[in-house]
């Protein structure tokens, strides 16, 4: 089954590197710069790099913020990327600005605990909270890479898919709810194993992206 990805350009995602890991999967990503990019895409991908008031600016001057909110709230298929993740948040301690509000909670500063380095950057190993259409199924998990200062704080456990570890605690790598999830990590980035992971969510939209058990 044919796919059309739309990957949601507002000059703060890392497209190129987006791009070419769906190609590898013999799939092709359409940019999406407006709401008249939206009618014949199947699912989108919201990448991002940076902070969290600019990317939201960015993305209000797309028109595109109400229609993401409905694409959310109306369980069409929506997967986050990095600051992709943080931007479906209610708010972020980075900013002042409201996020897209898909999940419920905020994003907080990593601890700055003796020892530990802000960014966290490099490679992490999943540990599962839940089953979802993008994490592989059985006991596995795989190592991603990270690049981040900030992790969201989800409200409701249920939303938690994975969490990496992080110092003497846990932050959150994967939310995910109904038909919208995300990665606080690069799959993009992340070798064999981001690619399974994407593979797996493409996997999921073909079979007809059936709501997790």
């Amino acid at each position: 089954m044919s796919l059309n990805l739309g990957v949601i350009d507002y000059g703060m995602g890392n497209l190129h590197s987006v791009g070419k890991a769906l190609e590898r999967l013999g799939e092709k990503a359409f940019l999406v710069r407006g709401p008249e990019d939206l009618n014949a895409i199947d699912a989108l991908i919201l990448p991002g790099v940076g902070s969290f008031d600019p990317a939201i600016d960015n993305l209000q001057a797309t028109g595109l913020v109400p229609h993401l909110q409905a694409w959310g709230n109306n369980n069409r298929p929506l997967l986050g990327i990095c600051l992709g993740l943080q931007l479906l948040f209610e708010r972020s301690d980075e900013g002042s600005t409201e996020g897209l509000g898909l999940f419920e909670g905020g994003v907080q500063r990593l601890p700055d605990r003796q020892g530990e380095r802000i960014p966290h950057m490099g490679w992490g190993q999943l540990k599962p909270q839940q089953s979802c259409p993008l994490l592989p199924e059985g006991n596995e998990q795989p190592w991603v890479y990270f690049v981040h200062s900030y992790a969201a704080v989800p409200n409701q456990r249920s939303d938690l898919a994975a969490t990496v570890t992080f110092g003497q605690g846990e932050a959150t790598a994967m939310v995910w709810k109904h038909r919208t999830g995300a990665c606080q990590f690069h799959p993009e980035k992340s070798a064999k194993a981001g690619a399974q992971l994407l593979k797996q969510w493409i996997g999921w939209l073909q079979s007809g992206a059936q709501l997790p058990q």
